[in-house]
């Protein structure tokens, strides 16, 4: 290994042939790169230098043979540091691959190579001239070989979709079930436990927080913190090995790999939540790990009249500059190589109103390049569709194929549910699809991914918990997080032994549960929601890699109940089309006809009036979706047809006699969902007169059988789930 060779300019990223590697990185404004070689991750400088021979249209490569998968190294870049003109280039600083498929060791802010605060600024003379190398990861290069088998994506239409928000770690580092060795990590979430408990509770997706790899910030480490959440990336092609069950130069590439399998195997889809609005290198005052050093004018928005300072529509120091072709390329590449070698079957896209914007009134390619991509178009894209820009909250605007985060589902069924006045008719629309969001534009119901929580806010148990939040292990003073919850704590802050505001409490959840899986939409449930898990009033736990935001499986009769009542949500809504149609309700089949999919009614059983509507003390309303005539079709073109349901709705604090519909044909009602019966829910007893006694702050679902309710197409029917204890999973078939 004494000789550099010319090598190639694509593909980018270090790329091992079987006899060598051929290095590629992209930089228009450096002056000269080099390539270095470290022996070991513990070494504090590289063995080998190399300066990479050739440029072609601002690639810069060369191929090295003899090198093996594992090898491990990082480039110093070469230009001009001039921050007054946007150049911050600087060879004393190790750099990341932008492409690397792996990285070893994390970022380490060492005082006298980092040590500079807001207010104190970077200094080329002192802190820029002390080398980074002994602080900064490697990059390693990967052996993508993989034994995939018969691997394959589940595909699950997007609207037959319930997906689950969940953390790697956190998910599994308190899980009893799962081997200590492997808690925390791919291989731990992988285990059969936790699969069959998934498997069991009916999810269809898994969402994982940021796995690329992440720094932490260097406020956190003063305290004593550490970025839990992950929204700092620095390397969008590596999937990050502090969450890998073995330590060492590339492990947790394969580790994912089979991560995934397990979970295709069980019939669950892979999404990954991924950030590429911006990266952990920071603002002017943050370190230069990689992409600030490769070349900052490209890679980075910067204000166009001082190009020493970053455009942040992030609240996170700097925004990617997706107008720029080679950072547009490296956004794309990086989702193909997710979706092509990691298998992955979709992207929830962090801030994605930043990607899109562009120079002045000319947004960025992002959408059509995606549009227009024959591996990216035919994977699930959901987008959250904001960011702290101007013109940046954009609910409703994203063209198809994309789904979308739907705040506004969120904020109005808490009002809603908390028994603000007024929220009825909106109430109304965001649970049939939110139809003035999303279907002007060509989209469907589907496109509405509803939530009621996500990771960033109250947990579901803590929304009918506490009033205000209380971030005080943050340590910024309970200033931190959103003071606008929308939360209502049922009597009292925090926990209690009133059994009338514990009940309450829980009948609140089951509500909330109910209404997100009776939604027309895409139900995004949190992890932990369906096990009443509390963060102790936490609404930005983004710092606590601690049990406040690890998953407690402490079993207990509560955590069972609501776990075995969201089982049968989501068992109900596969089992009916009727809550996961294709296409929006119209309500009157055809002009004048007096045959409807859909009807609005009110306690009285007649058809809600537009004067009641606007009647600001609606609190109490009932939903007939007629199956008879749904006048739709599956993916191949068969007729679907479902039962007559009957959702009531009363978010009052008195009980309510429901005069129930007499149509069509004189129904003998069925009850299938009372959230005020916390025992038997319900389940199969009919009405013992036409009157139903609707309780206070409650939801029930009541059905007409017209045929036998059927399966969903081409899948086998879901048996009927029992409460799952801990230990006593249901197995994976």
């Amino acid at each position: 290994m004494a000789s550099i060779w010319p090598g190639k300019p694509a593909p980018l990223g270090a790329t091992w042939d079987g006899q060598g590697v051929n290095f590629a990185l992209f930089s228009a404004n450096a002056t000269r790169v080099e390539l270095c070689l470290f022996d070991s991750p513990e070494a504090p400088r590289e063995a080998t230098r190399f300066t990479l021979p050739e440029r072609s249209e601002d690639i810069w490569h060369g191929y090295v043979p003899g090198l093996e998968p594992g090898q491990l190294y990082g480039y110093r870049v070469y230009g001009p540091y001039n921050p007054a003109q946007g150049h911050r280039f600087n060879p004393h600083k190790l750099l990341i691959d932008p492409y690397a498929k792996a990285l070893s060791g994390t970022f380490d802010w060492d005082n006298s190579l980092y040590g500079y605060r807001v207010g104190s600024p970077y200094t080329d003379l002192t802190i820029g001239k002390r080398d980074s190398a002994p602080h900064v990861p490697r990059s390693v290069v990967v052996d993508q070989r993989f034994d995939w088998g018969s691997d394959r994506s589940p595909n699950t239409p997007l609207r037959e979709s319930v997906i689950y928000e969940l953390h790697v770690k956190g998910f599994t580092k308190l899980h009893p079930d799962v081997p200590t060795p492997l808690r925390g990590t791919y291989a731990g979430l992988a285990s059969k436990p936790v699969v069959a408990y998934l498997k069991s509770l009916g999810v269809t997706a898994i969402e994982l927080m940021p796995i690329h790899h992440f720094i932490n910030d260097q406020h956190l480490i003063d305290k004593g913190l550490t970025n839990y959440w992950g929204y700092q990336s620095i390397g969008f092609f590596a999937p990050d090995p502090r969450f890998a069950s073995q330590f060492g130069q590339g492990e947790q590439v394969a580790e994912f790999k089979q991560m995934v399998k397990a979970f295709h195997a069980a019939g669950i889809e892979v999404i990954l939540d991924v950030v590429y609005n911006h990266t952990g290198e920071g603002n002017q005052l943050g370190p230069t790990i990689g992409f600030r050093g490769l070349d900052n004018a490209a890679y980075y928005r910067l204000v166009r009249d001082n190009p020493r300072y970053y455009m942040d529509y992030t609240g996170t120091g700097n925004s990617l500059n997706t107008t720029h072709p080679r950072v547009l390329q490296l956004v794309i590449d990086s989702l193909r190589y997710w979706v092509n070698e990691m298998h992955v079957d979709g992207f929830r896209f962090d801030l994605a109103r930043t990607l899109i914007r562009g120079e002045g009134d000319r947004p960025s390619a992002f959408f059509d390049v995606i549009k227009l991509d024959p591996v990216l178009s035919q994977v699930k894209l959901i987008a959250e569709p904001w960011d702290v820009g101007p013109d940046g909250y954009w609910v409703g605007r994203f063209p198809a194929p994309w789904a979308e985060w739907n705040g506004r589902y969120r904020d109005n069924v808490r009002k809603f549910w908390k028994g603000d006045g007024g929220q009825a008719a909106e109430f109304a629309s965001r649970i049939m699809g939110s139809m003035d969001l999303y279907r002007h534009n060509g989209r469907r119901p589907f496109h509405s991914v509803n939530f009621v929580t996500a990771h960033d806010g109250f947990t579901l148990r803590d929304l009918v918990s506490y009033n205000e939040k209380h971030n005080d292990a943050n340590g910024e003073g309970n200033r931190d997080g959103d003071t606008h919850n929308n939360a209502w704590n049922c009597g009292a802050e925090g926990p209690t032994d009133e059994p009338a505001i514990k009940e309450l409490r829980l009948r609140q959840i089951r509500n909330f549960l109910a209404t997100l899986l009776l939604s027309q939409g895409t139900p995004l449930i949190v992890a932990g929601d369906e096990r009443g898990r509390t963060q102790g009033g936490n609404n930005n736990a983004y710092c606590q890699d601690n049990e406040i935001s690890w998953i407690d499986w402490s079993p207990s009769p509560d955590a069972e109940a609501l776990c075995a009542f969201s089982q049968r949500l989501i068992d109900l809504r596969h089992r009916h089309p009727l809550l996961h149609r294709r296409i929006f309700f119209q309500g009157p089949l055809s002009p004048g006809s007096d045959e409807y999919d859909v009807e609005w009614l009110s306690p009285d059983g007649q058809e809600i009036s537009p004067g009641l509507w606007n009647n600001s003390e609606l609190r109490c309303i009932g939903l007939l979706l007629n199956g008879r005539v749904m006048r739709e079709v599956d993916e191949r073109g068969r007729p679907v047809h479902d039962d007559v349901l009957l959702i009531l709705f009363n978010a009052g604090h008195d009980p309510i006699p429901f005069i129930l519909p007499d149509w069509p044909d004189d129904p003998a009602w069925e009850v299938l969902v009372d959230t005020a019966d916390p025992i038997g829910n319900g389940g199969g007893r009919q009405p013992t007169s036409e009157v139903y006694q609707l309780q206070p702050r409650s939801l029930a679902v009541l059905a007409e059988r017209a045929v036998p309710p059927p399966p969903p197409p081409d899948v086998k029917a879901v048996p009927k789930l029992e409460p799952v204890p801990l230990g006593k999973l249901v197995p994976v078939t």
